[in-house]
């Protein structure tokens, strides 16, 4: 008998700040602008995307465009994002 294979939604496992936060520190470890944007994406997805579209003054269609795997979002889009979901950009220096 053939098994069935589940799409895996990680924005479905996202369901508090703890999550977000360690999900998001886990994408910024990688150093991969890429990952980075998807895991942004994902996120948005978990808060909502309209919702984000509506704080930010983006459509849904750029921000899905713009954090998808292939995206490329700017600074400003990705810091806007950010703004909206509650998250914040630093800098620190290595120890």
């Amino acid at each position: 008998m053939a098994e069935k294979l589940m799409i895996y939604d990680q924005a479905e496992d996202l369901t508090s700040d703890a999550a977000i936060a360690t999900f998001m520190a886990e994408a910024f470890a990688t150093e991969d602008p890429f990952s980075i944007a998807h895991a942004l994406g994902v996120v948005a997805r978990a808060k909502g995307m309209a919702q984000i579209a509506k704080q930010t003054g983006l459509s849904r269609e750029q921000l899905y465009r713009s954090f998808s795997g292939s995206g490329n979002p700017t600074l400003k889009t990705t810091i806007a994002v950010m703004k909206a979901l509650g998250l914040e950009l630093t800098a620190k220096v290595p120890v």
